[in-house]
């Protein structure tokens, strides 16, 4: 079964310089595509795939202007094309809405495939980078599991993340349990069981969504294009990662917890 590890990381001056143009170039060419595609169905009603903004991509690289193209990881760039087939896929199913272009100041993410980062000595190196990442290991990985991707992302708080997918033989199913429950979600408490326990909303929410609404009201302010603008962006930024952090926290060990205890019948 495969199974993502998320670490924290602090990459070094050099690192950070490479991993944010590999991840401008990896938007750019994303960007490029979806238009690439987008004007040749509503002008040409023609159908672009994968292969032919593969092929797009190696015509950009030879242009003059776009040969810092050739300065980053390929892997990483191919990559994006690969999502952005996936999010054409899931719209044409009628899983997804049309594809957005991305947007610099919402961080960034590239994706190195094992041709493109190497595994050695508990460490990662990326494709390109002299120095091992920096990570912060909170958690080592299963016994005898390598990476077979390697995620890197930067989110708008300006905070460093890297994921390790790796395939887990060792994954123990959960004891079985005959007990289930049924759930209601509300608006005055967050969910009321079947067995009449209620899980009230958190609430210190309140705090934090009170310290939001003050620095949007405080972005709202500030002229376009201004540094006391992007100042206030990244505090806006800081508001809603720890509204996000709050919220993923008391979700996952309220989960964790119904998950454990009810609706386990494989037996």
């Amino acid at each position: 079964m495969e199974q993502a590890f998320k670490y924290r990381f602090y990459p070094t001056p050099e690192q950070e310089t490479l991993l944010r143009r590999t991840m401008g170039c990896a938007r750019l060419v994303y960007n490029r595509a979806l238009a690439a595609r987008t004007e040749a169905w509503y002008e040409r009603l023609e159908l672009v795939d994968y292969i032919k903004t593969s092929a797009l991509l190696t015509q950009w690289k030879k242009q003059e202007d776009l040969q810092f193209l050739n300065e980053v990881s390929s892997v990483a760039l191919q990559q994006g094309l690969r999502y952005l087939q996936k999010a054409f896929s899931n719209f044409f199913s009628g899983r997804a809405k049309y594809p957005n272009f991305k947007k610099r100041h919402n961080g960034g993410a590239a994706e190195f495939t094992k041709s493109a980062f190497r595994w050695k000595d508990g460490q990662v190196w990326l494709a390109k980078c002299a120095q091992a990442l920096p990570i912060r290991w909170s958690r080592v990985l299963p016994d005898g599991c390598e990476p077979s991707t390697v995620t890197v992302k930067l989110d708008p708080r300006g905070r460093w993340h890297v994921s390790l997918l790796v395939d887990n033989p060792n994954i123990q199913h959960l004891p079985c349990c005959n007990k289930s429950v049924g759930l209601d979600v509300g608006i005055s408490s967050l969910l009321t069981t079947s067995d009449g326990d209620k899980v009230s909303n958190p609430k210190h929410f309140k705090r934090r969504y009170r310290k939001l609404k003050q620095v949007q009201k405080a972005l709202s302010r500030k002229k376009k294009g201004s540094s006391n603008r992007h100042k206030a962006r990244v505090k806006v930024a800081l508001a809603h990662g720890k509204i996000t952090d709050s919220c993923l926290d008391f979700l996952h060990k309220l989960t964790t917890q119904l998950v454990r205890e009810n609706a386990r019948h494989r037996c």
